[in-house]
């Protein structure tokens, strides 16, 4: 459960990662590979947001999409990237590393282990 503490003061996303800034002072960064949608969004889209949920989650309304700020918190990517790269390795699987079907254009970035 989030506090008020951890109620959103402001959004910010990058080519690779969604920054959350919160009431307390502090901010959460996570990979955008965590929110595949956002990773694919232009970044009009992606800063085009408004406070939601009595503070605790944020609105893409370009989107039709909402984000608690417990996921970050909690550092758990969205079921989204999970479900996405289960069906990136079974794609894989058997063709030598390359994609030959028409999911071609699922790709996932991973952060390096040096941020």
């Amino acid at each position: 459960m989030v506090n008020s503490r951890e109620c959103v003061k402001n959004v910010h996303c990058t080519e690779d990662k969604l920054t959350v800034d919160l009431a307390a002072g502090r901010s959460i960064s996570v990979p955008l590979a965590w929110y595949p949608l956002f990773l694919h969004a232009t970044p009009r889209e992606r800063d085009n947001w408004t406070i939601a949920g009595a503070s605790f989650g944020i609105y893409w309304p370009d989107l039709d999409e909402d984000l608690s700020v417990e996921g970050p918190l909690r550092g758990a990517p969205s079921p989204r990237a999970k479900a996405l790269s289960t069906q990136r390795r079974h794609l894989l699987a058997g063709t030598g590393g390359r994609l030959r079907s028409q999911n071609a254009r699922i790709s996932l970035k991973y952060p390096s282990k040096d941020n």
